[in-house]
């Protein structure tokens, strides 16, 4: 199944933004032994940040390091251009595969291979990319986009191995993956150490200081091996800003040509004062009406999430088993994002909600019933249809214009 999911992507979706290739030039400036480039880059890369005799990218160092492999082929001349297109394809088709098999961690219903169980799993594991807007912006195929993309596969393959086969440092190593590349992600840490550590036969009584002892003693190593990965890529991380901008923290994002000079960052990178405009733009920004086909247009700068993908009303369902848990790290990484200066410029929906899908996905998967209900064929039908109407817009077409 996930094959097929890569490959509808592939060839429903154009990669327009493809040349925006920022973390490959740098990952090829690695590979030469330099942090960033010496030449000028191309005037369609003007994110680029001239600093001393260097042009540095904004992108954090676990993002560069994720497309060495594709610098390397670039290297050996088997690949000329940034394969974004085919890269995107591959990222839909590894997170179709891993919500499907995420979907074992939540009973026998839910692992049953009877058709109905099965459907259901499917239904469910297509839902993130092709009924929400993962599929418009995911296949533009940029190197922003592709960040949030590997940031979306780094999560759902970490909770796998965190929730199906657990495997703390495979775990970790994705984590880092999704950290590295979306770097707010870095707060949900604690989340996996939580679902490593909790046993069924836990109680809420007060341990004793032995009891606690003894926890941290069988846990330690557990928690060793997921945060080794991690902890060191925030090492590099942090000397690798370091080298560039002479901070540990500076990413360099605020050193971007004309930067400060764009009325949305008046207050800062992030800020408080970003809320009011990100909470409209990612719960209720509408569509344009027009008179003719296909008689609704979606704004290029964004809209309402539960517009875009109507099935996320499913989200509000009673139960499921790690419900807290996802309401947590929805709410922390909602609150990340609403601070941050832009909501996400040229995009279908809300972007860089793509961070919130595997935390949701626990919730769809966990609070309804083992069998397809038609409520739930419905909403999946009309977001994937308005995803598709979205992409079709977005990608194939010059209906949506940019202001």
């Amino acid at each position: 199944m996930s094959v097929c999911a890569a490959v509808a992507f592939y060839f429903s979706t154009n990669a327009t933004l493809h040349d925006l290739d920022y973390t490959t030039d740098i990952a090829s400036a690695l590979l030469r032994g330099d942090l960033g480039l010496r030449e000028k880059p191309p005037e369609w890369l003007n994110e680029m940040i001239p600093h001393g005799d260097r042009y540095y990218s904004a992108f954090p160092l676990g993002a560069v390091l994720s497309m060495i492999p594709i610098a390397l082929l670039q290297k050996a001349r088997l690949i000329h251009n940034f394969p974004g297109h085919v890269l995107a394809s591959l990222i839909a088709g590894c997170c179709v595969y891993f919500f499907f098999q995420l979907a074992k961690a939540f009973g026998a219903n839910y692992s049953s291979l009877e058709p109905s169980s099965l459907g259901r799993r499917i239904l469910l594991a297509l839902f993130p990319v092709f009924g929400t807007w993962t599929w418009c912006n995911l296949g533009f195929g940029g190197a922003w986009q592709i960040a949030l993309g590997l940031a979306l596969l780094g999560q759902t393959a970490a909770l796998y191995f965190t929730l199906v086969r657990p495997s703390p440092l495979v775990a970790g190593t994705f984590f880092a993956l999704a950290y590295g590349n979306r770097t707010e992600l870095l707060i949900t840490a604690p989340l996996y150490l939580y679902f490593f550590w909790q046993r069924p036969d836990r109680t809420a009584a007060l341990w004793s200081r032995s009891m606690l002892k003894q926890e941290l003693g069988k846990n330690g190593p557990l928690a060793i091996r997921f945060l080794s990965v991690p902890v060191c890529l925030a090492i590099l991380t942090a000397a690798y800003n370091f080298a560039r901008f002479h901070s540990i923290f500076d990413f360099g994002y605020t050193h971007i040509p004309e930067v400060h000079e764009e009325p949305w960052y008046e207050h800062g990178l992030f800020s408080i004062q970003a809320v009011p405009w990100n909470i409209y733009t990612m719960l209720f920004q509408g569509f344009a009406s027009l008179s003719y086909f296909p008689y609704i247009e979606p704004n290029g700068f964004g809209c309402s999430i539960f517009l875009a993908s109507p099935f996320l009303c499913l989200l509000f369902r009673e139960g499921g088993k790690y419900k807290i848990a996802a309401w947590v790290a929805i709410a922390v990484l909602t609150l990340v994002l609403w601070c941050h200066g832009n909501p996400g410029s040229w995009q279908f929906s809300y972007r860089y909600a793509m961070i919130l899908l595997p935390w949701m996905f626990l919730l769809l998967t966990g609070n309804g019933p083992p069998r397809l209900t038609m409520i739930e064929i419905s909403l999946f039908t009309v977001s994937v249809a308005m995803n598709a109407l979205a992409m079709w817009l977005f990608l194939w077409t010059d209906q949506i214009q940019g202001e």
